[in-house]
């Protein structure tokens, strides 16, 4: 957890982005970090932790962390836990709360209730259109015999 808080302190310091961090551990072995890259890269999803999570998986050559422990330096946001859960880690470990990046204007907390609610009551319009064509990609999917599931 360590080396996730200096990383993140780094990351403030060069100016590359957030000051947030995250490193992916197997077993006793640093597999990937990630750092915030988010203003440097010009990219809203260049979060901590799904930027190590994209190296971790590059490094194991799959799309699942089995096996591995995840650092992050924040409590992680929703979309970082989304990305969290699809890659399956064994556990994760964070330091600050989500209360202390609010309180630095990182207020995640509007994501968490918008997502609680119905898909058009949200801020963002939202409206569901076709969904009979749409639904029928998974027909395709499901008879795909090569499909590998996730």
């Amino acid at each position: 957890m360590r080396e996730t808080i200096r990383l993140a302190i780094e990351n403030v310091e060069k100016h590359h982005g957030g000051p947030f961090a995250a490193i992916i551990v197997c077993g006793s072995e640093i597999l990937a970090t990630g750092e915030n890259r988010v203003t440097s890269d010009l990219d809203p999803t260049a979060h901590a932790e799904v930027v190590a999570i994209r190296n971790a998986c590059k490094a194991l050559n799959s799309f699942q962390l089995t096996g591995c422990d995840l650092y992050t330096s924040c409590e992680p946001c929703p979309m970082c836990l989304g990305a969290i859960y699809w890659a399956r880690p064994d556990r994760i470990f964070f330091g600050a709360s989500r209360d202390d990046a609010s309180d630095a204007d990182f207020d995640d907390d509007f994501i968490y209730r918008e997502v609680a609610l119905p898909p058009e009551e949200r801020s963002i319009p939202m409206r569901q259109v076709l969904r009979d064509e749409a639904a029928k990609v998974f027909d395709a999917w499901i008879k795909n015999p090569d499909r590998r599931p996730y």
